[in-house]
């Protein structure tokens, strides 16, 4: 169907260049150029109004496109909303009566996700409901409004009158010539006159209907252009949102069922296991440290460490109370003078 109706314009503008050549030629002695430069006018008005209707149209169908394609994601992302709340709803389930025997790391991972989904499905729909009410209805309310209609059919009764305007040019250029060939009959000439005047009064109004028609496509043609360029933003604005939202969500989650999987894997220790202090090494148990003593010996300090056997109750405040059990270090204290072994050796705990 497009393609005849291009076809039909493409043979009417021919139909319409052969006419204007042939009032150009019957046109010679008559005021000739004054009427071809209205003719050259009235050409460039219909070529902007084809162009506007062109324009409009193409602009109409892909406002089509556009609300077929929102419609269509809407169905499809309803469709989905409906699958994830069942999947946060089973996840939820599951999580909530924990059956596992080993463990609850599942169980709690399961209750997150059911919550973020959740939460990512309430963003989904807000997202169909903003396509919608933002982008969809405007668009069709448009396509179907009474601006565009009323500038279509203003073009529409100009291009009639246009066709009336050429065969009326041509019925003028009839009678001129059989002016010509009656040698200025009066009859001929009175019917010339009719022709004539009934031909100004159509180029009248079809300049009038032209402009008419030229003001309200122009118009059609920038709300058009506007309004569609405003709904394309406002779709990719709610969608930028959503998926901002979305990966806000993921990432809380995600860093959540890390959490509780690192809190399986490696159970937290006790308070007395984190305050106790580390043992003293072999060397610091073991090892002799000696020094020079100012008469030349040597004192040299030994240690190992002991277990209580025994309880010891102190008798005074600068004695130390032991219980069976307890770990003490004990210190030994050795006198080295010369090549004697021994001097004297004391216990220190």
């Amino acid at each position: 169907m497009e393609a005849i109706r291009k076809q039909a314009t493409k043979l009417r503008e021919q139909v319409a260049k052969q006419q204007q050549a042939v009032l150009k030629q019957f046109a010679g002695g008559l005021g000739g150029s004054e009427t071809a430069v209205n003719d050259d006018t009235e050409l460039q008005q219909h070529q902007k109004l084809e162009k506007l209707y062109f324009s409009t149209r193409a602009g109409k169908h892909f406002q089509r496109d556009i609300i077929r394609g929102v419609e269509g994601y809407i169905v499809t992302g309803s469709k989905q909303v409906e699958i994830g709340t069942k999947l946060s709803e089973d996840s939820r389930k599951y999580g909530a009566e924990n059956t596992c025997t080993c463990g609850s790391t599942l169980s709690q991972a399961a209750l997150s996700y059911s919550r973020a989904r959740a939460l990512i499905e309430k963003e989904h729909g807000h997202l169909l409901k903003a396509l919608g009410t933002q982008v969809a209805e405007p668009l069709r309310a448009m396509v179907v409004g009474a601006p565009l209609e009323d500038a279509r059919q203003l073009a529409q009764r100009y291009d009639r009158v246009r066709q009336e305007v050429e065969a009326q040019a041509i019925e003028v250029s009839r009678r001129q010539a059989k002016v010509r060939e009656s040698n200025g009959h009066p009859d001929y000439v009175a019917k010339l006159e009719a022709a004539e005047t009934k031909l100004e009064e159509l180029k009248s109004n079809m300049a009038k209907l032209g402009k008419e028609a030229a003001a309200a496509m122009a118009a059609v043609e920038a709300q058009q252009q506007r309004l569609t360029l405003q709904r394309l933003i406002t779709m990719v604005e709610a969608e930028r949102h959503y998926h901002q939202r979305i990966l806000q969500i993921l990432d809380q989650l995600e860093a959540e069922m890390l959490s509780e999987r690192q809190r399986n894997e490696d159970p937290p220790r006790t308070a007395a296991e984190n305050t106790m202090q580390p043992p003293p090494s072999y060397g610091e148990l073991n090892g002799v440290f000696a020094s020079q003593s100012n008469d030349g010996s040597m004192d040299a300090l030994g240690y190992f460490l002991g277990e209580v056997v025994h309880p010891y109750q102190a008798e005074s405040d600068v004695e130390l109370s032991l219980s069976v059990g307890d770990y003490v270090v004990v210190r030994k204290f050795f006198k080295l003078c010369g090549r004697q072994q021994t001097c004297s050796a004391r216990a220190a705990i």
